[in-house]
């Protein structure tokens, strides 16, 4: 994640720290500085990473030291903390006593509850927690392979020396409501847009409709300027339309959120089998600061009639779960058209993807893998899932379960087990 980040502070080096790890991370800029004075080595409104290197496990006030940090790290900096495993407290001290270990002894260790506990009281929120360190030595690669495959391993995660968390600051919007822009893809719905636009709540805010037509058969872009010459202004919502050179709703996602101008993206899928009224949770979801990507979830709620199928029903929570494993966030619904993300965050999220391969034809997992890997927070919104009302859907079930399970693959791959994690 550092490396999408604009620097990357080392807080507080503890006595016999070699800088080893510092030197490891890729980042455009690292400095040093002290918890009591880095306030002036962060931005407003960038994205600082703040590291703390084994500190937590040398502080009697973990607490007072996160607070420190707190009213100088805005929303989308993120603090990075490598601690060591309560379960090996036993071995660290006998380390400490054998005087195998360089430095000061070790005198907290602190379990997942603990640091969940301590960032909440902080105003922090724990958003990941990766095992890293199961070999300490380097055994001619072989350390560096085991360190790699064995997160994955049921029952080890937890076995690791030292593990990586990444704790996002709880901040909330100001008084000044961010401004949004509803990005609508839409092929063959020519039935759904009108209605798109009339159910459309009113958010207190700027807001910004843009309408991606993709080759549509029935007459879906003649409709959109239709309506939209009928709407554009009308209770202050600028309507404009967009038409794909390419296919599939990728495309047509990137397209709409490359021409927004509002401070806030989120996606409604035009079929409106998620109710466009609802659209208000994910945006006060983001302003309240209970994350900073807001995914809906469609499996909480009953469905209303066909609205999915058995079988695409299992696919989603087969998914919902794979990502779960492969990113080490908790996911209640993988596919699920409607998301919401800042435009500063995702032009990171371009930026990552330009890295991990660009070949997601839907845009689900190439919204939701930086999401996690870059510590945004993500929080699932239910939904109630309705049966369309107009044309036919565009899912074909098994080719494309077959493409999500390549991707699916592909992140287990390169995140799970890779360098971009």
């Amino acid at each position: 994640m550092t490396r999408y980040a604009d620097r990357v502070i080392h807080v507080d080096p503890l006595p016999g720290d070699s800088g080893m790890l510092r030197d490891a991370i890729d980042a455009p800029a690292k400095i040093v500085g002290r918890s009591g004075d880095v306030g002036g080595a962060m931005s407003e409104d960038g994205v600082d990473v703040v590291l703390f290197n084994g500190n937590f496990n040398h502080s009697t006030d973990i607490q007072g030291l996160l607070e420190t940090i707190r009213p100088h790290l805005a929303r989308r900096g993120r603090v990075v903390v490598a601690i060591y495993n309560w379960y090996f407290a036993w071995l660290y001290r006998l380390a400490d006593w054998l005087g195998l270990r360089q430095g000061p002894p070790i005198v907290t260790f602190i379990t997942r509850s603990d640091l969940v506990q301590l960032a909440r009281l902080a105003g922090f929120e724990l958003v990941r927690l990766r095992p890293v360190a199961y070999v300490p030595w380097h055994f001619f690669g072989l350390g560096s392979l085991l360190n790699a495959f064995m997160p994955a391993v049921p029952g080890a995660r937890w076995l690791s020396f030292v593990t990586v968390a990444v704790l996002r600051p709880v901040v909330a919007a100001g008084r000044e409501r961010p401004s949004l822009t509803v990005v609508i893809p839409a092929r063959n719905e020519r039935g759904n847009i009108e209605d798109a636009l009339r159910r459309l709540p009113d958010f207190g805010a700027p807001t910004e409709v843009i309408f991606v037509e993709g080759n549509s058969s029935d007459g879906t872009w003649e409709e959109i300027q239709r309506v939209g010459a009928l709407w554009d202004g009308r209770g202050g919502v600028r309507v404009r339309s967009f038409q794909q050179e390419a296919r599939g709703k990728a495309d047509a996602v990137r397209l709409g959120f490359s021409q927004a101008s509002g401070e806030l993206l989120t996606i409604l899928d035009a079929d409106l089998t998620m109710p466009p009224e609802r659209l208000t949770r994910f945006y006060e979801a983001y302003c309240q600061g209970a994350a900073d990507f807001v995914n809906g979830t469609r499996l909480v709620y009953p469905m209303e009639g066909e609205a999915m199928r058995l079988l695409n029903h299992l696919g989603n929570v087969f998914f919902a779960k794979m990502l779960s494993f492969v990113l080490d966030v908790r996911l209640g619904d993988s596919l699920c058209g409607t998301k919401l993300v800042s435009r500063a965050d995702y032009a990171r999220f371009v930026r990552w993807r330009r890295d991990f391969g660009d070949f997601d034809p839907f845009g689900d997992f190439e919204l939701l893998f930086p999401a996690a890997v870059l510590g945004t927070g993500i929080i699932d919104v239910p939904v109630d899932y309705r049966a369309r009302t107009y044309g036919a859907t565009n899912i074909r079930r098994f080719r494309d379960g077959a493409i999500l399970f390549r991707m699916t693959m592909t992140g287990l791959l390169r995140i799970k087990f890779g360098s971009l994690r």
